[in-house]
């Protein structure tokens, strides 16, 4: 008799607690959907703006259901890519005063310069295809456009040079192929495989090929760079005038036409260290110079 009873007082008790918990489950859904959410938890995310009248080099970017979703990806990639978009922004302040009156003086869009933070956000880096520079040249092409390549210089990583450089080899992929935005694709994926991607699929615009991953979005994401870099408070980045990067104006330059056995001597016998010589000469590659019937100009800080 005693056991029936135990039996039948824990299944009440256990019937008593699921009504409990069912109870207390009721209330915590009623609970949460009527308590206001608070937006303050939430991730904020900025829409990107949309471009109206897209451009690249004085030349209108063709306006299609596949262009606009192309060109709005490279938008919200770059504009979301906050520290590399923040180091553009401020590095441009440095080195664009040096690389537009090049562009000019050679013909050639202004908008180029976004080219060279595309290609190596406005620094001296090394690709792991051994390209090198601002404008990513490898060793083979820039010796043929006149840049100077040995053990003890690498004229890749001279702005004024390269920049000149550069400007004559997109002069030539523009007239080779007919339009900025063709040049601008042919420089990302090399001229000859770019002539026959035309010639195969019976295209002459970068617009309307079948191409690369890199290269397809190549264009788009120079345009999103660009405008990016000209509003950037539209998409979102306040960057203090005294964040920006010094611009390098009160510089100096020494005519080197003997060799020089020791850069760490000259350094010191100019009032300088070591590093600062390669900081504002980062195309000499070595401790020494070897000259032989040439002149080289040194930059110097004042």
């Amino acid at each position: 008799m005693s056991r029936l009873v135990l039996s039948i007082f824990s299944a009440i008790g256990f019937i008593t607690v699921c009504a409990l918990i069912f109870t207390s489950f009721s209330l915590s859904i009623e609970n949460s959907e009527s308590a206001p959410t608070s937006n303050d938890s939430l991730p904020q995310v900025i829409k990107t703006p949309t471009i109206e009248a897209p451009s690249f080099a004085g030349e209108s970017m063709p306006i299609n259901m596949d262009t606009r979703e192309r060109l709005d990806r490279e938008l919200s990639v770059n504009a979301y890519w906050q520290s590399a978009t923040l180091m553009h922004i401020k590095s441009a302040n440095k080195f664009f005063p040096i690389i537009e009156p090049i562009l000019a003086q050679e013909g050639v869009p202004d908008d180029f310069k976004y080219l060279a933070v595309a290609e190596s956000s406005l620094r001296n880096v090394q690709s792991s295809a051994n390209a090198k520079g601002f404008w990513q040249f490898r060793k083979a092409a820039a010796k043929e456009l006149g840049l100077e390549i040995n053990d003890e210089v690498d004229e890749r990583y001279h702005v004024e040079k390269a920049t000149k450089a550069a400007c004559g080899y997109l002069k030539k992929l523009h007239n080779r192929f007919g339009s900025w935005a063709n040049a601008a694709a042919a420089y990302n994926v090399g001229p000859t495989k770019f002539a026959r991607i035309l010639k195969e699929q019976g295209q002459t615009s970068f617009y309307d090929v079948n191409v690369n991953s890199e290269t397809a979005r190549y264009v788009f994401r120079l345009i999103a760079i660009k405008e990016i870099m000209k509003n950037p408070e539209r998409f979102g980045f306040y960057v203090d005038p005294s964040e920006l990067y010094e611009r390098i104006d009160n510089v100096y330059f020494v005519e080197v036409d003997k060799s020089v056995a020791s850069w760490s001597a000259f350094a010191a016998q100019n009032g300088i260290t070591y590093r600062m010589l390669k900081y504002y000469n980062p195309w000499l590659r070595d401790n020494k110079l070897t000259v032989i019937k040439k002149k080289y100009l040194i930059k110097l800080p004042r």
